[in-house]
């Protein structure tokens, strides 16, 4: 996949090596030219030095064949910017951006941009978002049997009532979060874009359980 991340601190140039090391055409955007030194010799990507809300430095970046593109810069308005420029103006699939306002949180998830309204942000939450065909665990018990992985609920199951998906087998949804609130999961929630769900998976279940949000197999 052609991933494009905006913004070179911490958590950009972490996410930018990783998906670099795992095979994907990466190109990390950067107003800061020094910043690139944050960038490991395992990457393998380009870099460019100008603005994520540039359309001359993201089409630089070859934006038309992005699969996925993270705003994770310090600067709430620039993220945002960002991402609303990608996902409305060149169609971008995927698109995460990183959000500290909780305010603001919910809207842009209506409009199909994940964020994590926090200022804990993690490369994993990023990759999780880019990423969410297959589970990745946040918790395994120590023997190994069990984990507690997050998804977000897929587009096939948006106006849905999500209570089928407590039928698969070795599989126990156990939080909702919507915005900024989280419940505990109950039967009769009906699925609203850019809710994020926690499972208990047992290890042989996972495939059902990506399968299931996956709409291929088990489709509720």
């Amino acid at each position: 996949m052609h991933i494009i991340v905006v913004g070179c601190g911490r958590v950009g140039s972490e996410l930018a090596t990783r998906l670099s090391v795992e095979g994907h055409s990466v190109v990390i955007i950067d107003k800061n030219a020094s910043a690139f030194r944050r960038l490991g010799e395992k990457f393998s990507g380009r870099a460019i030095n100008g603005l994520g809300f540039d359309r001359q430095h993201l089409e630089m970046a070859d934006i038309g064949s992005a699969g996925a593109l993270a705003a994770v810069t310090s600067g709430d308005n620039s993220n945002i910017l960002t991402a609303r420029i990608a996902r409305e103006v060149y169609g971008v699939p995927k698109v995460v951006a990183r959000i500290y306002d909780p305010r603001r949180a919910e809207i842009y998830r209506r409009l199909g941009i994940q964020t994590v309204a926090t200022v804990t942000w993690t490369t994993d939450q990023a990759m999780r978002r880019i990423f969410d065909s297959a589970s990745q665990p946040d918790w395994t018990d120590p023997n190994g049997n069990v984990v507690l992985v997050e998804k977000t609920v897929p587009q096939h199951l948006l106006g849905k009532r999500l209570g089928r998906l407590d039928e698969i087998s070795g599989v126990k949804p156990v939080l909702l979060t919507r915005g900024t609130s989280t419940r505990l999961f109950q039967a009769d929630i009906v699925a609203q874009e850019g809710d994020i769900m926690h499972f208990m998976v047992e290890r042989n279940a996972m495939v059902s359980l990506d399968s299931a949000l996956g709409g291929k197999e088990n489709r509720p």
